[in-house]
């Protein structure tokens, strides 16, 4: 089994705008205008529904906003907000991000190799998605990503763990370029007290 492992930029901790504007298109169906709107405010995030950001954003806005949707809507629903804003940004990576030759390839490859070339290209971008953190990716059965000091677990305390965004982001990408049935499911995470948030792949 071999590890993938990539640090964030030390001091930068940014995410990329998914975590954000993913969230904002997912609210309104689910819970109307202006409860999205209340919510936003809420993470102090209000003017991201009238000029969604463009670029890399800082975590502590994402951290805030997802501690929001957990204390206002309760972890259920707020776990579902999370996994449709997670399947989406999947899907605009797919769409806008990995290069179709490339998701062809994949397609075609047996679903181990094809996991480890997915892994390797998540693992170079990992900071992007899990700003401060850390994150570690091995090949094996099943695969195991992890993320420790996950800022979606930042002074948050659960008896469930809390990472629906990343589980249903990872779980669309495999999917879609390694197995139709692959499935990912958070078994720790440092909202539960674990050392880090760790996901397993299986197909």
């Amino acid at each position: 089994m071999s590890a993938i492992a990539l640090h964030g930029p030390a001091g930068k901790g940014r995410i990329g705008p998914n975590a954000i504007t993913q969230v904002a298109a997912v609210l309104p169906p689910m819970v109307g205008s202006r409860a999205t709107l209340a919510l936003f405010e809420a993470a102090g995030l209000a003017g991201y529904l009238r000029q969604a950001p463009q670029g890399m954003v800082d975590e502590a806005e994402v951290v805030r906003l997802h501690r929001v949707l957990r204390t206002e809507l309760g972890g259920a629903l707020a776990g579902d907000v999370a996994r449709r804003a997670g399947v989406r940004t999947a899907d605009y990576l797919l769409a806008n991000r990995i290069p179709k030759p490339v998701q062809l390839l994949l397609r075609l490859l047996p679903a181990r190799l094809a996991a480890w070339v997915l892994l390797r290209a998540i693992t170079r971008h990992a900071w992007t998605f899990s700003g401060s953190g850390v994150f570690v990716a091995k090949v094996g059965r099943p695969v195991v990503l992890t993320i420790r000091n996950n800022p979606l677990c930042v002074a948050t305390q659960s008896e469930q763990p809390v990472c629906d965004f990343y589980a249903a982001s990872f779980e669309r990408l495999f999917r879609v370029l390694v197995h139709p049935q692959a499935r990912v499911t958070e078994t720790d995470c440092e909202a539960c007290g674990a050392s880090a948030c760790r996901f397993e792949v299986r197909w």
